[in-house]
């Protein structure tokens, strides 16, 4: 595999195409906005120059990354020639499920599609197309330039070498990947949004404050950062897109979103990318304040 079409130019896939530039493979970048693109190839440069600066890698190797990076607005010539298709578009299943259906049409009949989705059935996915063995989920970690984890997800149809080869090509990203079976939220999600979603219901009741919280995480668990502020850098649409899928998917009631954590997406207020969540973030989201309703 050498050409890589990833859609979706957001936090998650414009990260995926820096890592996969960065590892010289030939990177096409679709989005629908080409003011999306263009802001996406600003981040990728700020965090590779961020590496330039660690001496983790040189001014010759960021400019050959961004050499191997092109975008697009149009799907079909975005993914014309692709080896591997990595979708990291919205976590909404039925955008997914559409885009998958003009992929199997788009793209040539070889190319492996994998999604980069955190909870949604790589078995469903598949199921908007005619090659259900050769799709297969590729979740990375957030920050993914900085993240080792890949879960490689195995649909009820994905193939052996389909799984076997997307395993190889993580290794090869200096990734460390996991095979997991199709279940709602895999493993990583499975486990992390219940925390999280636990953390909000102890702060709803009144156990205890934002940063008494999360310090209780941080120091007694040894989490680098703790579940609320990890929640507001993940968005808060995000968790409670996650904690839908698996209360729908398993029909079990602890995993039903904690009511704040309804009514602060409700409101808008997503975590970082809104500027406000349980914490309030400036640019530099070093700087943690308790949002003005918790104090």
């Amino acid at each position: 595999m050498k050409n890589i079409s990833v859609i979706g130019s957001g936090t998650m896939g414009n990260g995926i195409a820096h890592v996969f530039a960065l590892y010289g493979y030939t990177v096409s970048l679709i989005d629908i906005r080409e003011e999306s693109l263009k802001k996406a190839l600003v981040t990728i440069e700020k965090n590779l120059d961020r590496q330039v600066a660690k001496q983790q890698i040189t001014e010759e190797k960021k400019k050959e990354t961004l050499n191997n990076i092109t975008i697009y607005t149009q799907l079909g010539k975005g993914v014309s020639n692709a080896d591997l298709v990595v979708e990291a578009a919205i976590e909404n299943e039925a955008i997914k499920l559409a885009l998958f259906k003009d992929l199997d049409t788009l793209a040539p009949a070889q190319t492996i599609l994998a999604s980069n989705t955190s909870s949604i059935s790589i078995t469903k996915i598949a199921s908007a197309t005619n090659r259900t063995d050769r799709v297969v989920g590729m979740h990375f970690m957030n920050p993914v330039p900085m993240m080792k984890l890949v879960e490689v997800i195995r649909g009820y149809s994905t193939s052996d070498n389909v799984t076997k080869a997307i395993m190889e090509l993580s290794r090869k990203l200096d990734k460390i990947p996991v095979e997991v079976n199709d279940f709602p939220g895999f493993i990583a999600n499975r486990i992390l949004m219940p925390m999280i979603n636990e953390a909000i219901h102890a702060l709803h009741e009144g156990v205890a404050g934002v940063e008494e919280i999360d310090a209780v995480m941080k120091l007694g668990m040894a989490h680098p950062m703790g579940p609320l502020q990890l929640a507001d850098f993940i968005g808060l649409d995000v968790c409670l897109s996650i904690l839908r899928v698996l209360y729908e998917g398993f029909g079990n009631p602890k995993y039903a979103p904690c009511p704040l954590l309804i009514s602060m997406v409700q409101a808008g207020h997503l975590g970082v990318k809104t500027k406000n969540g349980f914490y309030k973030h400036t640019a530099d989201t070093k700087e943690m304040i308790v949002a003005d309703r918790f104090k």
